[in-house]
């Protein structure tokens, strides 16, 4: 798995004009010079949100890729829990889970 190269292209998505406009344009030729699993290539371009969240992409860059992509907040969150719930538990990064599914949180 490829988190930096994911995240990074994500943020650039998010920031760069030109980026966004060649994304529009060819979104598999854009992503292309991305160090990216096929795993990781699929999820961009479904867009799958909830399978970018799962591979471990910070919040705060997914919540702007899905405002990208025409991913309305509501359905962003619920996409989100989908991912959990399709895809497992979230494998890296700063969300990633380290108790199960239905498993309290030690002082919680």
């Amino acid at each position: 798995m490829s988190l930096y190269a994911l995240s990074k292209l994500l943020f650039e998505l998010n920031r760069d004009e030109e980026r966004k406009a060649r994304f529009a344009v060819d979104p598999a030729a854009a992503i292309a010079g991305y160090a990216l699993t096929d795993e990781e290539r699929h999820a961009v371009l479904a867009p799958d949100i909830g399978l970018l969240y799962v591979l471990g992409v910070n919040g705060q860059i997914l919540m702007h890729y899905a405002a990208l992509r025409g991913v309305e907040w509501s359905d962003y969150l619920q996409r989100m829990r989908d991912g959990v719930r399709d895809h497992g538990p979230v494998r890296a990064g700063i969300y990633a889970m380290t108790t199960g599914m239905d498993e309290k949180v030690a002082g919680a």
